[in-house]
This record gives C-alpha cells, sequence and structure tokens, in this order.
C-alpha cells in the first residue's frame, strides 16, 4: 500500500514540476513514518500547488491524508498520510532544515562519534 502511495505522490510532484524530489526511508530510525518525501517549489504559489496535486491525485486513489501544515503561507508544506510524510518547500527553507541530513544519522553513528569524547 505505502509503495503504491509513494508513486502517486512522486508522480504528483514530478507532474507540477518540483524540484530535488528526494525519497528517504526512515523505517529503521522511527516507528512514526516509513518514508519521508521532500520536494522543492519555486515560491510560495508552487509550493502550495505541489501539496495541492500530493492531496488531490492521492484522493483519487482513496488515500486520504491524516493531517496538513502550512499551507497558509506555503514556505514549507507538510502532508502527513502516515506511513509516508511529505514535505514540500521554498529551497531556503529546505538548505536551512537540511532534512536529509537530519534523517540520514543512524543511532551508529551517533554512538561511534561518542568513543572519540
Amino acid at each position: 500500500m505505502s509503495k503504491n502511495l509513494e508513486d502517486i505522490v512522486v508522480k504528483a510532484l514530478e507532474d507540477v514540476k518540483g524540484k530535488d524530489i528526494v525519497t528517504l526511508d526512515v523505517s529503521d530510525l522511527t516507528d512514526v513514518m516509513d518514508t519521508i518525501i521532500v520536494a522543492t517549489g519555486t515560491s510560495n504559489r508552487q509550493v502550495k500547488g505541489l501539496a495541492n496535486n500530493v492531496m488531490d491525485d492521492g484522493k483519487k486513489a482513496d488515500f486520504r491524508p491524516i493531517g496538513i501544515e502550512g499551507m497558509e503561507t506555503g514556505e514549507w508544506v507538510l502532508v502527513d498520510y502516515g506511513d509516508i510524510v511529505v514535505h514540500v518547500m521554498l529551497p531556503t527553507t529546505r538548505e536551512f532544515y537540511e532534512l536529509e541530513k537530519l534523517w540520514s544519522v543512524r543511532p551508529s553513528d551517533l554512538n561511534a562519534g561518542s568513543k572519540d569524547l
């Protein structure tokens, strides 16, 4: 089920010219979700449009988000489908928060670093 939704989300982002679409498998890092999908929009309007397209295409396939945040400003919109969480951001916001870097740190990486202290 999640793989089907993942494909729908990525295609919806591509259809509205989302940039730098990244899919991260975080299932070994958290029990809250399995996949994070991050994409960049070039303007607030495009960020909102990307998120709306994800929700519209998801709805057509019978997927309903649990929650949606950030549609008011369009700087960072989060669409939560439970197992899959979609982040659509402006370039400066994405660069600032570095979600890919944040979610690539493994617990073993943290333990290895503490040995050097």
